[in-house]
């Protein structure tokens, strides 16, 4: 069993920055992948961005390529997304997750409750 709290949201302008974290729970952070959705109002919740249970590889969706970037500290059972330049259209609510494959919404077991990000044009 896995728990995962994410933090670091919040309001920021176009342009900016911010530095999600996403803290686990249990001894077994180090074998899983992790990866990093988003689910703007009125829309389906989509992948932003995975890394492998290594920190080896790394995936992006194309709207964010370039522009986050995801890690991971192991010792630290913590999983970053710093996101840069950041536009309105990264408003959403951001989710971390934990599971065994990098693909698909449906390879992760767990989740967080989320936190709100909020980029003003």
């Amino acid at each position: 069993q896995v728990q995962l709290v994410e933090s670091g949201g919040g309001l920021v302008q176009a342009g900016g920055s911010l530095r999600l974290s996403c803290a686990a729970s249990g001894r077994t952070f180090s074998s899983y992948a992790m990866g990093w959705f988003r689910q703007a109002p009125g829309k389906e919740r989509e992948f932003v961005a995975a890394i492998s249970w290594s920190g080896g590889s790394t995936y992006y969706a194309d709207s964010v390529k370039g522009r986050f970037t995801i890690s991971r500290d192991n010792a630290k059972n913590t999983v970053y997304l710093q996101m840069n330049s950041l536009k309105p259209e990264d408003t959403a609510v951001y989710y971390c997750a934990a599971g065994y494959g990098l693909g698909g919404q449906n390879e992760y077991d767990y989740w967080g409750q989320g936190t709100q990000v909020t980029v003003s044009s």
